[in-house]
């Protein structure tokens, strides 16, 4: 018996054989060709062309992405322009976002990116505002703009002029604040808690209580419990 017991280890095979040898392969990503980026260079200088008034800048990323930089009065045109221009045909909107730079002049950078499936090509198109000047709505030109807006104004404060519903849409009712705002204090400005009585979550308890002045710390935590 431990003859055989003594055979079968023998034939398992040693843990150095079951490691793979074979080195691993990055997957290959075709980057974008002389002749896209040289296409994309023309159509954003056209765009430029057609559009003097609103149209600031229009550069290639580093990815050989197309962007287009327009002033706020110009994103209606602009963007009514590459929708419907035969040479254009951008029908699709994929999607609305901002970034805040508390450091400029504008801090919310406004960035809608658009897709024509009739000539297989992205664009980026970019704007700019501040906390107090509304920049008007996308939702006449493509209907899925009105989520995307309503997420802008939850999260960065955004308002969008003549929006048909520009509500929370992720935060709860009664939340105050901005959650993506540079600013935002990461524990936010009321205490979230679910009531299982009242089932729904009350915003009651201010986080940020005004502190007496007190000698020590100890003294001031002392004050609130």
């Amino acid at each position: 018996m431990f003859a055989w017991i003594g055979r079968a280890v023998r034939r398992t095979p040693s843990a150095s054989r079951l490691v793979s040898t074979a080195t691993e392969k990055q997957p290959a990503v075709r980057g974008p060709s002389a002749l896209d980026c040289g296409r994309l260079s023309q159509f954003g200088e056209y765009i430029g062309a057609v559009l003097p008034r609103f149209v600031q800048h229009v550069g290639l990323t580093h990815a050989g992405e197309l962007e287009v930089c327009v002033h706020p009065s110009g994103i209606i045109p602009t963007l009514f322009f590459l929708q419907n221009h035969s040479n254009c045909q951008f029908h699709s909107l994929i999607d609305i976002t901002a970034v805040d730079v508390p450091t400029r002049a504008y801090r919310f950078e406004l960035v809608y990116n658009i897709l024509s499936l009739r000539y297989n090509t992205r664009l980026r198109v970019k704007s700019y505002t501040d906390e107090l000047t509304p920049v008007d709505s996308l939702n006449s030109v493509y209907r899925a703009a009105n989520w995307y807006e309503r997420e802008i104004w939850d999260m960065f404060g955004v308002f969008f002029a003549n929006h048909p519903d520009l509500r929370r849409i992720l935060t709860d009712y009664g939340f105050e604040g901005h959650p993506f705002r540079k600013d935002f204090p990461l524990s936010g400005y009321v205490e979230v808690r679910y009531d299982d009585e009242m089932k729904q979550i009350p915003y009651l308890i201010p986080i940020y209580l005004p502190f007496p002045r007190c000698p020590s710390l100890s003294t001031a935590l002392a004050t609130l419990l």
